[in-house]
């Protein structure tokens, strides 16, 4: 073969790796909705051979890379997509689309030695309690007690909180470092999603408070028809059932 017919070839060879880097798709969020969001990543590029990148983790992590780098951002709440739009520079509002909900939970310690049934136990009694009061669980804890609808079960809860986490990653560090703690107020996915760690108590459902994970894209993945097809086989019945494996659903009965 010439050298001219090498150049061109080679030519041809990179042009075309290059357009299979650019099919790739770019997501960035947080932990919490990260396992489901790599199986549904996983089971799209076996699909359609489209890999998704999923960085996940604080954003303060990895939001500077985003900026730069992001098709698309997932979120663990509205607030947290609020703080992402703001923060990031470039993701566009009018295309944040909630995907799927879960509902809080008492995480306890492996058999429920203290037999926890659920938050008003976590108001009434004097036990290890751990909550997150940062990322996508901004003010859930008052959220949920305030549907006692009685002051004194605000103090009283607070009263009894021995460790605010920032983050839901730092409290699950925490939790497997402090078996001090009895109780971790948190989403229900952190259990299923680490079943060796603790088991789950429901909170009682007049008290459940539940929060969405969105999807919203950046200029960057605007146009770009690849992020479309894994936004919609996310909410098709493939992605809710990937979702709902992990804890997250459509909606709740």
């Amino acid at each position: 073969m010439t050298i001219t017919r090498l150049f061109v070839a080679s030519a041809v060879a990179g042009m075309f790796s290059a357009q299979i880097a650019a099919a790739d798709i770019s997501l960035f969020g947080p932990g919490g909705p990260a396992p489901a969001m790599k199986d549904a990543a996983a089971a799209f590029e076996k699909e359609t051979g489209i890999a998704v990148k999923v960085t996940a983790g604080p954003s303060s992590k990895w939001m500077e890379d985003a900026k730069t780098d992001a098709d698309a951002l997932f979120s663990g709440s509205q607030n947290m997509m609020d703080d992402f739009i703001a923060a990031h520079g470039s993701v566009l509002e009018d295309t944040v689309e909630p995907l799927f909900l879960r509902p809080s939970a008492i995480l306890v310690r492996k058999g429920n030695p203290k037999d926890i049934k659920g938050i008003r136990d976590l108001v009434e009694r004097d036990l290890g309690l751990m909550v997150v009061d940062g990322a996508g669980q901004v003010g859930l804890w008052e959220d949920i007690v305030g549907r006692m609808r009685n002051v004194e079960a605000m103090a009283a809860f607070r009263a009894n909180i021995d460790h605010l986490a920032p983050n839901s990653g730092a409290a699950r560090e925490t939790w497997k470092k402090d078996d001090s703690f009895d109780a971790w107020l948190i989403w229900n996915h952190w259990q299923i999603d680490n079943p060796d760690i603790a088991d789950m108590v429901p909170t009682e459902p007049e008290l459940t408070i539940y929060r969405d994970t969105s999807v919203a894209r950046t200029e960057k993945g605007r146009d770009y028809g690849e992020v479309s097809r894994f936004i919609a086989f996310l909410k098709a019945d493939a992605g809710a059932e990937i979702f709902a494996a992990h804890g997250w659903k459509r909606s709740f009965e």
